[in-house]
């Protein structure tokens, strides 16, 4: 059991699992939004759904509704997650630019090493 429960406490496994449960709400709140979204389409061009629209007789509206809420979604996404992410992302990493500017690079670090067993040859 003492395995078991090391197993369940490990906090990689309960931080996945605030993920799930975190990404499932957003899932919900980005479907309302999509949906929400499609309804203002709806309305400005009197057609709520696409489902009904056919082209030569083959019906296309499910897969043009399918595609517009697949953009909608890929657009909250990109705007609420991923931006606001890359912000923060850069943000700290400008705090600790000032630190890695006075550290040498790898190739100054090597010819520093070079430098030093050519005059231990010597």
């Amino acid at each position: 059991m003492k395995g078991f429960k090391d197993f369940l406490l490990r906090g990689n496994l309960i931080e996945l699992a605030v993920a799930f449960i975190m990404a499932a709400a957003f899932g919900a709140v980005v479907t309302s939004f999509t949906q929400l979204i499609m309804d203002i389409i709806g309305k400005l061009g009197a057609q709520p759904d696409f489902s009904a629209v056919a082209i030569a007789g083959v019906n296309v509206g499910k897969f043009i509704t399918a595609v517009v809420a697949f953009l909608i979604m890929s657009a909250v996404v990109y705007f609420g997650i991923v931006k606001p992410y890359d912000m923060f992302k850069k943000l700290g990493s400008k705090e600790s630019a000032p630190d890695e500017a006075g550290a040498p690079t790898s190739e100054e670090l090597l010819v520093e090493i070079r430098d030093l067993l050519k005059a231990q040859a010597r």
